[in-house]
């Protein structure tokens, strides 16, 4: 019975793809006197940052087209990625910031995280970037294993300093 049924599947699947009609694709027409958005800087490098430092950047644009420039939305990768745009028509000429606020400064990891922005610009829709790491603060760092492990174990890591300390299949000194 599984072998017929997979043999019918198979040659109405292959009757489907022997009469599917080609699909034939018109490129949209650009308008040349349209609003055209340029970017400064596509991607926003924090670097090496400390836990807690300000994760507040721009994207600044310029509307080089020839019409007004309406951001229609701007999306992230992520919800801890906060995005605020002008609201309002950019003339031709003129400059506007995206603002960007990564949220989540105060976790020790990698940044890279994406922002999308919806425009009615002919260049069609733009990604903007944003990566960087965020290392813990010197002064702040745990205290080493064995440290940490030694006292959950009652043993003084000052007593016996050469002594290695066996705990889940690991050796901490």
């Amino acid at each position: 019975m599984k072998k017929i049924f997979f043999t019918l599947s198979m040659i109405v699947a292959s009757v489907a793809f022997a009469f599917a009609q080609p699909t034939t694709t018109t490129a949209p027409t650009q308008n040349s006197n349209g609003p055209v958005i340029t970017f400064k800087n596509l991607v926003h490098d924090y670097g090496t940052v400390k836990k807690g430092a300000d994760g507040n950047c721009e994207f600044v644009f310029t509307n080089t087209g020839k019409e007004p420039l309406i951001l229609s939305n701007v999306q992230t990768s992520c919800g801890c990625t906060v995005p605020s745009w002008p609201k309002d028509p950019i003339l031709p000429g003129k400059s506007s910031t995206i603002k960007v606020n990564y949220t989540k400064m105060n976790i020790v990891s990698t940044i890279s995280k994406q922002i999308t922005v919806y425009s009615n610009a002919t260049n069609g829709t733009v990604v903007l970037s944003i990566k960087g790491t965020v290392v813990e603060d010197a002064g702040t760092s745990s205290p080493n294993k064995f440290f940490q492990f030694s006292f959950l174990l009652n043993k003084n890591p000052y007593i016996c300093p050469d002594t290695a300390l066996f705990v889940s299949g690991f050796f901490y000194h």
